[in-house]
């Protein structure tokens, strides 16, 4: 069983939600990832979400697109983002950790270091899931395998215009969890509508028996905790990113950690304490 798996299935048994964090490898500090992933981890943070700076990000708004041409700026690319995995690895062998990125920076990794290099150096750096925006499910079958068979999971993104044979095709390859993008649109576009994503859900399970994270659009503890009524697992990264932005570096990660305790405190507050979303 996978470390997401595994957490997921834990958390299940406390009748708890997941909080998965985003932030962009290498922002806002060429080296601060790992320090940060810790903080988010001390914030409540249960999966963390990485992403892979890109130089044409099609589902990134501003807010992450800045950030990772910031980062870019700096010399960080796919192999400096699996180092910080690496690197946070020493200090924490239990939080899963999701790599979030495009198809592009994969395979020019694996043409300057031979096939399946990718899948072999996370695996080693201990990645335990990868989110490759723009691979269809019908044409990564054996890159699912490959990233099983090193012990990690392939998470697909679902929208609100993904169909029941959409749904039905991810199903057969996804592992892990699948991340349900709450907006038509980019990250940080528009404005949550709970409803529409409560009427999605059981659609969504109708096909995938896997959890099912619910991101774009989360900003404060009272959406976060309206969605995890409906939702396995809560996925914030625009708002962090924004929190974090031109910040002092010794202020990042203590914003980040306090800001994610809010929110892991209203995710565990029981039903009707206080949440008026």
């Amino acid at each position: 069983m996978s470390r997401i798996a595994t957490t997921f299935a834990a958390l299940k048994a406390q009748n708890r939600k997941a909080l998965i964090p985003y932030v962009t490898g290498g922002f806002p500090f060429a080296d601060i990832t790992p320090e940060l992933m810790h903080g988010m981890v001390a914030g409540g943070a249960d999966v963390i979400e990485l992403g892979v700076p890109f130089s044409d990000p099609s589902a990134d708004g501003p807010v992450i697109q800045k950030a990772g041409d910031q980062a870019l700026a700096m010399g960080i690319g796919l192999a400096q983002v699996v180092e910080m995995v690496r690197v946070f690895r020493q200090k924490d062998d239990k939080t899963p950790v999701v790599l979030m990125g495009y198809a592009n920076p994969i395979e020019a990794y694996d043409l300057k270091r031979g096939k399946n290099a990718f899948v072999r150096d996370a695996a080693a750096a201990g990645v335990d899931g990868v989110l490759v925006v723009d691979y269809p499910p019908e044409e990564c079958v054996a890159f699912a395998g490959t990233l099983r068979s090193h012990g990690m999971d392939l998470i697909f993104l679902l929208a609100p215009t993904s169909t029941d044979e959409r749904m039905a095709q991810i199903a057969e390859v996804a592992s892990g969890y699948v991340y349900y993008v709450s907006l038509k649109g980019v990250t940080g576009a528009g404005t949550l509508d709970l409803g529409a994503v409560e009427a999605m859900l059981p659609r969504i399970r109708q096909h995938v028996s896997i959890p099912v994270g619910v991101g774009f659009g989360i900003r404060d503890a009272a959406t976060a905790k309206a969605i995890s009524r409906v939702a396995d697992a809560v996925v914030i990264g625009s708002r962090i990113i924004q929190l974090i932005t031109d910040q002092p570096r010794g202020e990042v990660v203590p914003l980040v950690r306090d800001f994610l305790a809010g929110i892991r405190q209203a995710l565990d507050a029981p039903a009707g304490s206080g949440d008026s979303a």
